[in-house]
């Protein structure tokens, strides 16, 4: 008698991954041509791994994990890299007619038919993460590049050098965009090229992390840093001033926009790109971790016709993400928004943005000035630098504006404190500052191999410092999707302080900041350590990473 093999639905509903709920909606909305699995994971009702174990039950086809698996390099010949990257394969191991592969989708018998028929060999299939099939194929099919260029002859003619910067199949613009290629890949932030005195050292901010990706000998430095900076459309021939550019690029058919740095050190140029995946740019304020009560204030603070709303935190905090996830809220036919950035991080439709040009004399202070010529309705400003740009700003919102911008401060109380210190009359800035949020970033735990544990003694102290309790903390062991780490992606923490009658009055009278957080505890602030210790209490992250970003009073 057949068995009946079940539904991929119910069983991940039988496992306890989903709710009847989600499986009806995700059902109803997605695409008729899309499959199930993909639809959840879009989603983000399920993970890949959990996904995967599933498959493994529901198909009867093993999984494998490629994070330290003994491969073949022969094999890499069988199956070109234009096949692997596009079917998202990988060879595994050869047992006689036999050769067993690694698929992201096990049940495309299309893919699994032309392997046959390219290779000659029976094709036995086992099931991977696409993750982990990207980081292979970027790791041993790109090994072979390194191979041809690391220990290559140093430094070519001049001629020779010129030709290889711009020709697309040379070494150097191969190893190049395989760099990228990785970066992207492993949703890296950053791309960091050191020279140091007998390397080159490469390095990925991941999760907020940078770790050292390779290593290149010193002889290639040169020819490294010249072909990014003809890919920004900088100056080859100066390097001894700091420069920026900007790298546009499609990788996988995604477009990827690249911030260029180079800075000069004593052991050369040292550049930094700063990766801005067009894609995948956060426009929903509710996906970027704001809590319930958070969320409400910002909307009813950002819905105000005018005043301004400042967003805090230092340099990588995600505040870029939190001020264009609002204007896409706010953005609508009837409104005018003008915003001056430095530099135009996003480009938004509908929106009018102004990139500042301190070469012809467009900063936020004049670019600011022009903008309220221009009948805006809300503006934006990339940053509050300087007493010219906040005095603007403010005039802005006294007349009817509502003004978003950022300022690098540590919380939001201290923001008060940088503002009067630079030198803004108090009576001024109460007039029209309507609230600020203070922001962080903070890494979540995989999901994959986070497990429930009991809080330490350390942990329960640091609760009830804060008037909370905790029993369990959730913490990542460590596996191949989150690269042992046991965090993977980040969330952001807040801290929405509303300027109410008596913070006005705080202000006017020249209260200490000690004065003004009693103020804004009485007004039930929750401050950026509460709304962590929420996110560990729901099992989203660590008392550790939270500690490593905001201060327990």
């Amino acid at each position: 008698m057949a068995s009946t093999r079940k539904r991929l639905g119910d069983l991940l509903i039988e496992s306890g991954l989903l709710t009847d709920e989600q499986l009806m909606s995700t059902l109803k909305d997605k695409p008729r041509d899309q499959r199930l699995g993909d639809a959840l994971l879009q989603r983000g009702y399920i993970t890949e791994q959990q996904l995967i174990e599933v498959l493994e039950f529901q198909l009867g086809i093993p999984h494998v994990n490629l994070f330290r698996y003994p491969f073949d390099p022969k094999l890499f010949n069988v199956v070109p890299k234009g096949l692997a990257k596009q079917k998202m394969i990988v060879p595994l191991k050869r047992d006689g007619d036999k050769l067993f592969v690694a698929m992201a989708d096990p049940m495309d018998y299309n893919t699994i038919e032309d392997l046959r028929l390219s290779t000659g060999f029976h094709i036995e299939t086992a099931i991977a993460s696409k993750d982990d099939i990207v980081r292979t194929i970027t790791r041993y099919y790109d090994d072979e590049l390194f191979d041809d260029i690391v220990f290559d002859e140093p430094e070519p003619q001049a001629e020779q050098q010129q030709e290889e910067l711009v020709d697309n199949d040379s070494p150097i613009v191969r190893l190049v965009n395989q760099i990228i290629s990785s970066a992207v890949s492993m949703k890296a932030s950053d791309i960091h090229i050191d020279p140091q005195e007998h390397q080159v050292v490469i390095r990925f901010r991941v999760d907020g992390k940078l770790h050292t990706e390779r290593v290149l000998p010193k002889h290639m430095q040169s020819m490294l840093i010249a072909r990014i900076k003809i890919m920004g459309n900088l100056n080859i021939t100066e390097s001894r001033i700091p420069q920026d550019g900007r790298i546009k690029i499609t990788i996988d058919f995604r477009p990827i926009d690249l911030r260029l740095s180079t800075l000069p050190t004593v052991f050369g140029e040292k550049v930094v790109m700063r990766i801005l995946d067009l894609s995948s740019s956060l426009n929903d304020l509710a996906k970027l971790g704001f809590g319930p009560t958070n969320l409400k204030r910002f909307l009813e603070e950002i819905e105000k016709p005018n005043g301004i709303i400042l967003i805090s935190g230092p340099t990588g905090s995600g505040k870029s993400s939190t001020l264009y996830a609002a204007l896409n809220r706010l953005n609508d036919e009837d409104v005018n928004i003008i915003t001056i950035e430095d530099p135009v991080e996003y480009q938004l439709e509908g929106i009018n943005q102004i990139q500042v040009n301190n070469n012809v004399g467009l900063s936020f202070a004049t670019g600011l000035r022009s903008i309220l010529r221009q009948d805006p309705d809300i503006v934006m400003v990339g940053e509050i630098r300087d007493k010219e740009t906040v005095e603007i700003a403010i005039r802005a919102s006294l007349t009817g504006h509502l003004v978003l911008s950022t300022i690098h401060t540590n919380d939001s109380v201290a923001s008060i404190s940088r503002l009067l210190d630079m030198g803004v009359e108090p009576f001024l800035l109460t007039a029209s500052l309507n609230a600020i949020v203070a922001q962080r970033l903070i890494r979540r735990v995989c999901r994959d191999c986070g497990t429930r544990q009991p809080a330490t003694q350390r942990e329960q102290e640091i609760f009830a410092k804060r008037g909370m309790t905790i029993e369990a903390v959730n913490r990542g062991a460590g596996c191949p999707a989150c690269n042992m780490t046991g965090y993977r992606g980040r969330i952001a923490i807040h801290e929405v302080l509303l300027i109410n009658a008596e913070m006005r009055e705080a202000i006017n009278n020249n209260m200490s900041p000690s004065v003004m957080r009693e103020i804004a505890e009485r007004s039930a602030t929750i401050f950026l350590i509460d709304d962590g210790l929420e996110k560990v209490k729901q099992g989203i992250t660590t008392t550790e990473e939270v500690l490593r970003v905001a201060l327990i009073e």
